[in-house]
């Protein structure tokens, strides 16, 4: 049996996605700037595929810009913003968990004379309000906060760091979503957000494509420059069956929304509590929440598809390559980290030794059932006792 757990690094495209995609590639293939008919179809697919991502993030379809992935989307939003905002402040607070595409953007403009302040977080990967409130002054251009770790899975309160930010600077805000989008509901214009990034390939739409939120009557300066596609905001000619997957896509996402992130939770409350039932000298690094307080509080601490647990005892990599044995996936944390030594995010939250060095992430999505969760404890235990015994013994 083959059991897919690493849906926070990529996931497997809707059947309908990678159809339409081949459609569009064989049928519709004109340029949307082109004046012909062939032209003229493809816009308006760019365009229905527009109102799509509109109508998911709660926005205006003019709101919304097609990019090339996530991180592009991150990059033209932190440049922007400093670019747009220099004269007013050149200081960009944000956290110490985000992803690398805003870390590593955030040193490029440390090195253009901005000041980065970095906001740290709990032992479950949650910033403290206070210290952002401390830190927002008149000189501040930018926060940037992502809505969920990609890591640990921990649900930033995103709408109350949008009110914190408008209340005590003038500062933008911008929102790394592309780990919440589909998961988490959102809306920017609520939460007041003025820029945020989302991607396809995290909701079973195609890689290679990407979005960004830009609030209606914002002005920030593009990132790419030449032929004036997007109204002039990200030049280069549309990646159309892209853009059409991606639509697609999330129109499949929003309908069934409740049903999916249900299927998610159900998958991960799943393995979370066998995992604690029958696997000794664990630590769940992720939030956790009841049902009563989730309820009560009428929030949720950690993402549906996330759960970051330590095997004590175990080295995280053996245990995946193990796991893989079996056909089964996961991984020890961000893929685009993978290859670099240790977690900045679990570090940043405070783990080390035993528990950093035994870490795995386990991701889901409406795909995964409670019988490959019911495989993935049996072929896990052993793995686990197996490894505890080779270390005991050596």
């Amino acid at each position: 049996m083959l059991v897919y757990l690493d849906n926070s690094a990529t996931t497997r495209q809707y059947d309908e996605v990678t159809e339409e995609m081949y459609r569009l590639m064989k049928e519709e293939y004109g340029n949307p700037s082109s004046l012909h008919r062939m032209g003229m179809k493809a816009e308006r697919m760019v365009k229905t595929a527009r109102e799509s991502l509109a109508s998911a993030l709660s926005a205006a379809p003019e709101e919304i810009y097609f990019t090339a992935s996530g991180t592009e989307s991150d990059n033209t939003a932190l440049f922007g913003a400093a670019e747009a905002k220099k004269r007013k402040g050149k200081r960009i607070i944000t956290s110490k968990i985000e992803h690398p595409a805003i870390l590593e953007s955030c040193k490029k403009l440390e090195k253009e004379g901005f000041s980065i302040d970095y906001l740290g977080v709990d032992r479950k990967g949650l910033i403290d309000l206070s210290e952002l409130e401390e830190l927002l002054d008149e000189r501040v251009a930018l926060v940037s906060v992502m809505a969920v770790n990609n890591e640990l899975g921990t649900v930033q309160p995103i709408g109350e760091i949008g009110s914190l930010v408008k209340r005590k600077s003038e500062a933008l805000f911008h929102s790394d979503a592309v780990q919440s989008f589909g998961k988490i509901r959102l809306s920017p214009s609520a939460q007041k957000i003025d820029l945020l990034s989302v991607s396809g390939h995290k909701i079973h739409g195609p890689k290679g494509i990407g979005a960004l939120y830009v609030k209606k009557d914002l002005h920030i300066p593009p990132y790419i420059y030449g032929g004036g596609q997007e109204k002039g905001f990200r030049s280069g000619t549309e990646n159309t069956p892209a853009i059409g997957g991606f639509g697609l896509a999330a129109k499949i996402m929003d309908e069934n929304f409740s049903e999916r992130v249900a299927k998610m939770r159900s998958a991960r409350d799943y393995l979370l509590k066998g995992i604690k039932t029958e696997i000794e000298d664990i630590s769940i690094n992720s939030p956790e929440e009841a049902e009563e307080q989730r309820l009560k509080e009428h929030k949720t601490l950690c993402c549906p598809s996330i759960l970051n647990v330590s095997f004590i005892g175990c080295r995280g990599e053996v245990l995946l390559h193990s796991l893989e044995q079996q056909d089964i996936y996961v991984s020890t944390g961000a893929a685009c980290s993978s290859k670099k030594k240790g977690s900045h995010v679990l570090s940043a939250a405070g783990l080390n030794g035993a528990l950093l060095e035994g870490a795995i992430r386990f991701s889901f999505c409406e795909f995964n059932t409670i019988e490959e969760m019911d495989h993935v404890l049996c072929e896990l235990k052993k793995v686990v006792s197996s490894m505890r015994k080779i270390k005991r013994h050596k």
